[in-house]
């Protein structure tokens, strides 16, 4: 398996267990907060969406699928637009309520357009410097990577929720 097909397969254990993570569950079910400072399954989900959305749209210079695709009115959260949930407060944790059908349809979205960029790319691509902030800067690899550890850690937070409240 080439680089490519290694990405390609990251991204897909997201999204299988994104779906894990909300099948069964109720609108209110995905909302709790375990404890007041705990994270939702629902923004968990949302947010690691929001995140893969973002970064991927960045390195493939499109727009977010959160926006042209409709997403950011269908869920109708009080937050801006390009917000992606990043050093979000309790209240703002509390304020992402969706469906599981929402959540899997944009989850869904934004997994279309990442294989989509994905397959395009070869392994020259990879090793392109996309932010030179960082040191040492940070190639394309290194971003997608990142992104696939991110999203997994936090579907991963979103099952352990489901877990904890169907023992309840």
């Amino acid at each position: 398996m080439d680089a490519v097909g290694v990405l390609e397969d990251g991204f897909a254990r997201i999204k299988e267990v994104v779906h894990e993570a909300v099948e069964g569950l109720s609108k209110d079910d995905l909302a709790v907060q375990v404890d007041p400072e705990a994270n939702s399954i629902a923004w968990l989900v949302w947010h690691l969406t929001r995140v893969q959305d973002d970064h991927v749209a960045d390195v493939a210079e499109r727009d977010q699928v959160w926006i042209t695709g409709g997403w950011a009115e269908r869920f109708g959260l009080p937050l801006d637009p390009y917000d992606t949930g990043f050093g979000h407060d309790a209240a703002q944790v509390a304020a992402v309520v969706a469906d599981a059908r929402s959540l899997r349809g944009y989850h869904d979205a934004v997994h279309r357009e990442t294989i989509a960029y994905v397959r395009g790319l070869t392994a020259e691509d990879l090793d392109e410097v996309v932010d030179t902030s960082w040191d040492p800067p940070v190639t394309l690899a290194v971003r997608l990577v990142s992104v696939i550890a991110d999203d997994l850690q936090h579907a991963g937070q979103a099952a352990y929720v489901k877990g904890l409240l169907q023992r309840r």
